[in-house]
C-alpha cells in the first residue's frame, strides 16, 4: 500500500490545500493528512474541527479516486509523523518559486532525518494559487467573501467563528 503525508495546520482548509488533496489521491493508496499541532499557536478552529472539515470536504473525493483519506495530527516532526502512519511520501504543494525555495530546504533536511521518505510535490492549479489560509483568514475577519476560496463547509465555518468572535469582544 502506498501510504502519503500531507501536513499544515489547515487553520481554514482552504481550496488550494483540497487541490493538493486531489492531486495526491491519484498517487497514494491511503493519504494522511496531518494536523500540525503548536502550543504557541492560536488557532481558529481546534484539531478536532479541522479534522471534521478536512473529512467533510475531502473523503467523498478521495474515496472516488479509489484513496482511503486518514485524519490525524501531531506536534512534532512532519517525517515523525510519516514514520508514525507509515507514509514513505511527504506531500507538499507549491504555488511559486518563494515556497519551491523553502519546500526544498525542508525536503533537504527531512532527508537527512529520514532518507526512507521522500518529497513529492504538486504544482497548484491556476485558479488556486494565490490562495493562501492566512489571507483567508484575514478577508473572513473583516467580513468579506471567502466563498471562492474555501470548501462550503469550511467557508461557514469560517464565517460563523468569526461572527461569533466579533460578537464577543
Amino acid at each position: 500500500m502506498r501510504i502519503a503525508i500531507y501536513t499544515g495546520s489547515f487553520d481554514p482548509l482552504t481550496n488550494g490545500h483540497v487541490d493538493v488533496i486531489r492531486q495526491a489521491g491519484v498517487v497514494c493508496d491511503r493519504l494522511v493528512v496531518g494536523i500540525g499541532v503548536h502550543p504557541g499557536k492560536t488557532p481558529v478552529f481546534s484539531p478536532d474541527e479541522r479534522a471534521d472539515l478536512i473529512k467533510q470536504s475531502c473523503g467523498d473525493l478521495l474515496k472516488a479516486q479509489g484513496c482511503e483519506l486518514k485524519v490525524v495530527t501531531f506536534s512534532g516532526l512532519a517525517v515523525e509523523a510519516a514514520r508514525e502512519n507509515g507514509a514513505k511520501i511527504v506531500v507538499r504543494g507549491l504555488r511559486d518559486g518563494t515556497d519551491l525555495d523553502y519546500e526544498m530546504q525542508m525536503a533537504g533536511m527531512n532527508g537527512v532525518m529520514a532518507p526512507e521518505v521522500r518529497t513529492v510535490y504538486f504544482g497548484a492549479s491556476p485558479e488556486v494559487r494565490h490562495i493562501t489560509a492566512t489571507l483567508v483568514r484575514q478577508i473572513a475577519a473583516m467580513g468579506g467573501d471567502i466563498t471562492p476560496f474555501a470548501p462550503a463547509a469550511a467557508a461557514a465555518a469560517l464565517v460563523q467563528r468569526m461572527a461569533e468572535r466579533a460578537k464577543a469582544k
